[in-house]
């Protein structure tokens, strides 16, 4: 179930890739007047740009999804161990009603966290504005690895009419797409929260 985001992921490498071929050989040029970096200092930067992780952070590309299944990014390996057995049980049966469920934003760190809080203020024009999307890397469910994103919005919809099956609750109003684990798995899932600032 992982081929797309494994595909996405290395040609986000071979980007990466030939961005680190260009700044090497630019390098090579800038420094042509008092001598051009030897070889091993290319192929030094060439080899960090081709194993860095972007991902590290649980940071995804735009527009990119992971199956609930990839146990290599970040974003989902690092989620809270009863999260992800509930959402990949969810994910089975909801392939077999013919919805495909993934993984939009998972796990996060503190750091790309506070980015995306920062990236908000921007877009929303105040602090108080931006929580009601975004909340702080102390309070983020995402940082503790306790909460998800789902896409696309057909599983979003057969995610909050069958999650309470698996535990799984939408938490805010205004974000179909979050779930956590908010109730025993067949129980009812609490009132949900206006939004991220409560």
């Amino acid at each position: 179930m992982g081929s797309t985001a494994t595909r996405t992921r290395r040609t986000r490498r071979r980007q990466l890739l030939g961005g680190a071929a260009a700044t090497a050989v630019l390098a090579a040029l800038a420094v042509g007047v008092s001598g051009t970096p030897s070889a091993d200092t290319v192929l030094r930067t060439l080899a960090a740009a081709a194993t860095s992780d972007t991902t590290a952070d649980g940071e995804l590309a735009a527009g990119e999804a992971l199956s609930p299944f990839d146990d290599e990014a970040p974003a989902v390996r690092k989620l809270d161990g009863p999260l992800l057995d509930a959402v990949r049980r969810a994910a089975r049966d909801a392939q077999a009603q013919g919805i495909t469920m993934t993984v939009t934003s998972g796990w996060r760190s503190k750091e790309y966290q506070q980015r995306l809080l920062d990236r908000a203020v921007t877009r929303y024009g105040s602090l108080d504005a931006a929580r009601r999307y975004v909340n702080t890397p102390e309070k983020s469910t995402h940082v503790a690895g306790r909460a998800l994103d789902i896409g696309p919005t057909a599983a979003d919809y057969w995610l909050i009419q069958h999650g309470a099956r698996y535990g799984l609750c939408q938490v805010y109003a205004n974000e179909i797409w979050h779930f956590e684990l908010r109730t025993d798995p067949g129980g009812t899932c609490p009132p949900q929260l206006p939004d991220a600032a409560g």
